[in-house]
C-alpha cells in the first residue's frame, strides 16, 4: 500500500517512495462521501495498471470492525509498524483511547524491489521514557497494515517479547491476504484480522 496521499507527503523531506508498503493502494478524494458505499465491497478487481485499490472509507470500515474484538482485549498501548501501520493505529485510536508507539522494520528493499533474507529492525521505541514505560508487564496491541508472508508480524512479536516482556500480546492487521504463509505466530498470541484480500501481489 502507499497509504500516504499526496497532500500528506513531506515533500521537502521525503518521497512518496518512502512509504511505499506493498501493491495495495489507498485513495481517498477530498470530494469523496466518507461513508461506505456498500457497492465499493464488490469493486475489487485489479485497476488497468494491476494494482488494486481501496477507498479511505473501506480501508476505515476494516478498521472500525477490529474495534470490538481489540476493545475486549484491552490494550493498554498500540505497537504500530511503519509505515503501513501508522494510520490505521491512528484511526483505531479515535475508537480505542491508548497510546500509540512506533517501530520500523523492513522485509523488503524498496530499491531493488526484492525480500530481504532476514527482517531488519530500522527503528525501535525507547522503553525508559515516555509511553515506552508502558509496555512492561502490559497488555500490547501490534498493528500492521496487511498480513502477507507474516515474517514481519512474527519478528515483531518475538523482539517485543524478548526486549520488552509485556504481559500480553495481540496482533491486528487491516488485511490478511489469502495465502500460505511463511512464518507463524508464538503460541498464546490473539490475532486479528479487519478482512481479507487476494494473495495475488501485484
Amino acid at each position: 500500500w502507499n497509504y500516504l496521499p499526496e497532500w500528506l507527503c513531506d515533500k521537502t523531506t521525503h518521497t512518496r517512495r518512502s512509504y511505499y508498503i506493498s501493491s495495495y493502494t489507498i485513495k481517498r478524494s477530498m470530494s469523496a462521501p466518507a461513508k461506505q458505499d456498500p457497492a465499493g465491497k464488490k469493486n475489487r478487481s485489479a485497476a488497468a495498471d494491476g494494482k488494486v485499490y481501496f477507498s479511505y472509507a473501506q480501508i476505515h470500515a476494516a478498521v472500525a470492525s477490529l474495534v470490538p474484538k481489540v476493545m475486549e482485549f484491552k490494550p493498554d498501548v498500540i505497537i504500530a509498524i511503519g509505515g503501513g501501520g501508522f494510520i490505521p493505529a491512528r484511526m483505531l485510536r479515535t475508537q480505542v483511547k491508548v497510546p500509540i508507539l512506533a517501530v520500523s522494520l523492513e522485509l523488503y528493499d524498496d530499491d531493488t524491489n526484492t525480500k530481504n533474507q532476514v527482517v531488519k529492525k530500522v527503528q525501535w521505541f525507547d522503553e525508559t521514557s515516555g509511553v515506552g514505560k508502558q509496555v512492561r508487564g502490559k497488555r500490547v496491541l501490534i498493528m500492521d497494515e496487511v498480513d502477507d508472508t507474516r515474517t514481519t508480524l512474527k519478528y515483531c512479536v518475538e523482539e517485543v517479547m524478548r526486549t520488552n516482556a509485556p504481559s500480553h500480546i495481540a496482533v491486528a492487521v487491516v488485511h490478511n491476504k489469502l495465502k500460505k504463509k511463511e512464518a507463524e505466530l508464538p503460541a498464546g498470541v490473539i490475532y486479528m484480522a479487519g478482512g481479507e484480500v487476494a494473495k495475488k501481489r501485484n
